[in-house]
């Protein structure tokens, strides 16, 4: 219809209707108080928004917010999980995978336990099975701490195990990542009683496992410790056998970490009975070309020794010793490691027997295992190591068994040695005296031949030869002596028995005694003077001079003049060389000094008399001589020299 169709009627209704409308729009709308209250509403809501959005620390807000509002996140939250579940389950395959019915070991709580006796205190982890700390109970470290022989920290002892796999592959496992079952308790044992522990790791099921059997006996330093295989002759490869790896960091225990060094290494026995070592001051690895008795980590004073029973460990074994890092320098000494190989023979069960030492390195407790370990006391190379097995050794042990102070001990050794050598010393002095008597016939025939050599040397040994007297006689007694003197010299720094007695400022005889510290360190001297090397340096000067005075007649020269000068710097070298050694050491050399000058008083003054020793010198000039083949065939040699020496002359 057009807008010229409207009629009155249609145009009525219209109005009528936007009344109705605009009445119904006045009577609706919100009054004015209505508008205030639902702005501040908003107002409200919007800041409470702005306040949860803004909220980050308020997590029981923003769950509840989340858990009400936000059906996406509960979304994530559910998926965050399914992955989590998915990695566990990831884990737990990959560990099935490489530890085959090993796995549920994986997975335990960390527990130790102790064995002790009356000596030791062994402690033993439920997690790798293995001894973790060991401490010597009689003993204290210089700082009067307990004596740590290695400690959890600082040392690993794991067995690895080359397992067979279900893909026909095998793959290594290592025990220290394991945890061993027991049914055991911490023991202590006394006398000759005997307890054991035993550890199980399970294969699966209970007729399947690895046993480590540690067994200790009341007053012993040795620990039993038994490898034992039940129903591991199929999943043990038969390719790769046991193979152990113990190494440590040896913890200080005494004055200097120096001296200590100088004592520290590893010392291993072959089957076939050879004892060698990895030389102190070298950090090398070697490859032990033969089976091996046992393994010894030697510190200065005590060691820790893996010993195989019944057979040997394989040659396929290797040792090293290591610098200790900067960081643990001031705590430990050395460095060690041994990787041995431990024969399976891949029988159902099998039992592979060792034995720990744990304890000092003291001759009759080494000797007492026979295990030969007493050779790794190092008294010293060829000659001088059996001097001191032979002679210097049991006279030490058989003083010792008097129970006498340490300075009693070495004053009556220093006396007993000074009396063995007293012949040697009389001897000594009688050439020298005689030499002493001849000198002024010497001081003649220079004097005749001063302008040829040769005729002075054939006048001269014509005057030995006639008076009896023979110018090596007072080398060879001292060529005698160097042997003890060099064997003494080893045998202090190696001797169990000083370590920490005392004697009067001295508080611990295997090590330098002290009575000022420098502050400083003087190169090849130290920081500190030692008194026992002080005195002993006086000694030397006095012995030194009483010794010139005995020799005064035993050469001419340069040379003579050459050996009066060593003579005199000799104390000061000692000096240098023994302020950082073993006071026992200093203080023997001292009394020996002071006895040898009082032996020599004693002989000058009532044994000799060398005016009868003159005449009896002059009496065999008229004495026919028979010349000795040595003396005739260099009297033959010179002859010939001086002929050849003519004969040049006249051509010239």
């Amino acid at each position: 219809m057009s807008a010229k169709g409207f009629d009155k009627n249609s145009i009525i209704g219209l109005v009528l209707i936007g009344a109705i409308l605009l009445i119904f729009s006045i009577i609706t709308s919100p009054s004015e108080e209505e508008l205030a209250a639902k702005k501040a509403k908003e107002k409200k809501e919007k800041a409470k928004t702005e306040q949860l959005a803004n909220s980050k620390n308020d997590t029981s807000t923003a769950t509840k917010l989340t858990e009400s509002t936000d059906t996406n996140t509960v979304q994530e939250q559910v998926i965050d999980s399914s992955l989590v579940t998915q990695q566990d389950s990831l884990k737990k395959l990959e560990t099935a995978l490489k530890y085959g019915g090993f796995a549920n070991a994986t997975k335990g709580d960390a527990k130790d336990f102790v064995l002790e006796n009356e000596k030791i205190k062994v402690t033993v982890s439920n997690k790798g099975g293995r001894v973790s700390t060991v401490q010597l109970k009689e003993f204290k470290t210089y700082d009067s701490l307990p004596l740590i022989l290695f400690n959890a920290d600082s040392s690993r002892f794991n067995l690895e195990l080359t397992v067979n796999n279900q893909t026909g592959g095998s793959n290594a496992i290592n025990t220290e990542d394991l945890f061993f079952e027991t049914e055991g308790q911490s023991f202590s044992v006394e006398q000759n009683n005997k307890k054991s522990l035993s550890m199980k790791l399970y294969y699966g099921s209970k007729d399947k496992y690895l046993e480590y059997r540690y067994t200790l006996t009341g007053n012993s330093y040795l620990v039993d410790f038994d490898i034992i295989s039940v129903g591991l002759n199929d999943v043990i490869s038969r390719d790769f056998p046991y193979y152990l790896n113990w190494n440590m960091f040896t913890p200080n225990q005494e004055k200097t970490i120096a001296n200590q060094q100088q004592h520290s290494t590893i010392y291993y026995k072959y089957a076939t009975g050879d004892i060698d070592y990895i030389f102190e001051t070298k950090y090398e690895k070697e490859d032990l070309t033969a089976d091996i008795n046992w393994v010894m980590f030697k510190q200065q004073y005590f060691n820790s020794t893996l010993m195989a029973l019944d057979q040997p460990f394989d040659s396929d074994s290797d040792i090293e010793t290591i610098n200790i890092p900067e960081e643990k320098a001031i705590d430990y000494v050395q460095g060690m490691m041994a990787n041995i190989s431990i024969p399976f023979n891949g029988t159902p069960n099998e039992t592979f027997k060792t034995q720990f030492y744990f304890g000092p390195n003291r001759h009759e407790d080494l000797a007492a295992v026979e295990q030969d370990l007493e050779e790794s006391l190092d008294y010293g190379w060829g000659i001088f190591g059996w001097t001191n097995m032979i002679l210097i050794r049991p006279v030490f042990d058989f003083l010792i068994g008097f129970d006498l102070s340490i300075g009693w001990i070495i004053l009556l050794l220093t006396l007993i040695i000074k009396s063995i050598l007293f012949p040697i010393t009389w001897k000594t002095y009688l050439s020298s005296a005689k030499m002493r008597v001849l000198k002024p016939e010497i001081a003649e025939l220079t004097e005749k031949y001063k302008n040829d050599a040769m005729k002075k040397q054939q006048a001269t040994m014509a005057l030995y030869r006639q008076t009896g007297v023979n110018p090596l006689a007072g080398c060879i007694p001292m060529l005698i002596q160097m042997p003890i003197l060099f064997a003494l010299f080893r045998f202090f720094p190696a001797t169990f028995d000083l370590r920490q007695k005392s004697l009067f400022w001295a508080e611990d005889l295997s090590t330098y005694d002290s009575i000022y510290d420098l502050g400083f360190n003087i190169p090849m001297y130290g920081d500190h003077v030692s008194l026992f090397t002080l005195l002993m340096a006086i000694s030397m000067i006095f012995y030194t001079r009483v010794n010139s005075q005995m020799t005064s007649g035993m050469g001419e020269g340069a040379m003579a003049s050459q050996m009066k000068i060593m003579t005199y710097l000799m104390p000061i070298m000692m000096l240098f060389f023994f302020n950082s050694y073993a006071a026992g050491l200093s203080l023997y050399y001292l009394i020996a000094n002071c006895i040898t000058i009082g032996q020599q008083f004693v002989i000058r003054k009532w044994i000799v008399d060398e005016d009868k020793l003159r005449a009896k010198i002059q009496a065999n000039k008229t004495k026919k001589k028979k010349k000795s083949g040595f003396a005739a065939k260099l009297e033959k040699r010179m002859k010939e020299a001086q002929e050849l020496q003519n004969q040049r002359k006249k051509r010239n």
